[in-house]
């Protein structure tokens, strides 16, 4: 039986109102409460300002990580969840950041990490097995 070790959300978020992506401390303020809001484990974080216009930030998570990036010029907004274990958390995460934003379109993509065959015991992958 295989199971996924991780969930990968992305989306592409449009009709975004530009005055909630266009500064960096919106952003900050964004994801850091979709980590808590998710019962995720924040491990660190960096977010960037681009002159005139929009700003980028990422989330490093025990779970793996949160990101976006934004052209408010657009009302656009680019963001991926990835994490590892419950992937509930991967969903409010992104369903957090979904409702703050409030876009008119929603571009979104699931994809499950890490497709592993769920055992008792440790098994090598098959290709390491070939001599």
């Amino acid at each position: 039986m295989a199971k996924a070790l991780g969930l990968h959300i992305i989306a592409d978020l449009h009709g975004v109102n530009p005055e909630l992506i266009d500064r960096v401390e919106d952003i900050r303020h964004l994801l850091e409460t979709a980590v808590k809001v998710a019962g995720l484990t924040k491990i660190s974080s960096h977010y960037y300002q681009f002159q005139p216009h929009g700003a980028t930030g990422v989330v490093l998570l025990a779970e793996s990580h949160i990101s976006i990036h934004t052209w408010p010029e657009h009302g656009l907004a680019t963001v991926d969840v990835y994490t590892c274990g419950d992937p509930a958390k991967a969903y409010k995460a992104m369903d957090y950041i979904i409702s703050h934003l409030e876009p008119s379109r929603v571009d979104k993509q699931v994809h499950e990490r890490g497709i592993v065959e769920e055992s008792e015991g440790y098994q090598l992958p098959q290709v390491l097995l070939r001599v």
